[in-house]
């Protein structure tokens, strides 16, 4: 008798590098510390061929502890949703035990990614529970190398805004840039355009 296959199980996990590029017990007291951080989560990614040129990292906003990363895994583990921001987003709600950050007994919680998020990534920002948004390389960064980064118009910012995400622009920007500048010139992958 043929048995029907079971169901299917998502399992999301980081790459092997991720201890060896980040520090989990160092306190990253600036936003150039926070953002320099999600800056060489993407970097690796790219230099280890392991994802697109994306990183993300969550930090509690008081005390600069770092949450979570996240680093594009689209390809490594055939999931259109695991961007760099909802990686940081599914780690960190599963590091402190609840589905937003913002939970009354968690402190508030602030997301540093190195690219502008694309719209899917924007979407779940306000559901993720974090009070704050800091990003580097622009939309039209990501889009001169042929990335779809969907629909996300000024009043989607605003939108956030209004319930109290601050947006914070352009954080080293040429720095997050070049990583993407890195992928291009590797022939990395694009895979939503």
């Amino acid at each position: 008798m043929k048995r029907d296959p079971p169901h299917p199980v998502v399992h999301v996990e980081y790459p092997d590098w991720v201890d060896s590029v980040v520090d989990w017990k160092e306190a990253y007291p600036t936003d150039e510390e926070r953002m320099r951080l999600a800056i060489a989560v993407a970097r690796a990614n790219v230099e280890r061929a392991t994802g697109g040129p994306f990183g993300a990292a969550i930090f509690e906003a008081p005390s600069g502890r770092l949450v979570a990363v996240g680093m594009n895994s689209v390809v490594r583990l055939n999931n259109c949703a695991l961007h760099g921001e909802m990686m940081a987003f599914m780690m960190a709600q599963q590091r402190v035990g609840s589905f937003t950050l913002n939970a009354p007994h968690l402190p508030v919680h602030e997301l540093f990614t190195s690219c502008e998020p694309c719209a899917m990534c924007l979407g779940a920002t306000l559901w993720s529970g974090v009070q704050r948004v800091v990003y580097g390389a622009a939309r039209q960064d990501a889009s001169r190398l042929h990335f779809e980064e969907g629909p996300v118009f000024p009043e989607s910012y605003q939108y956030l805004e209004e319930r109290g995400i601050r947006i914070v622009r352009n954080g080293l920007r040429d720095e997050a840039r070049a990583v993407l500048e890195m992928y291009r010139a590797r022939g990395g992958k694009i895979y939503n355009g």
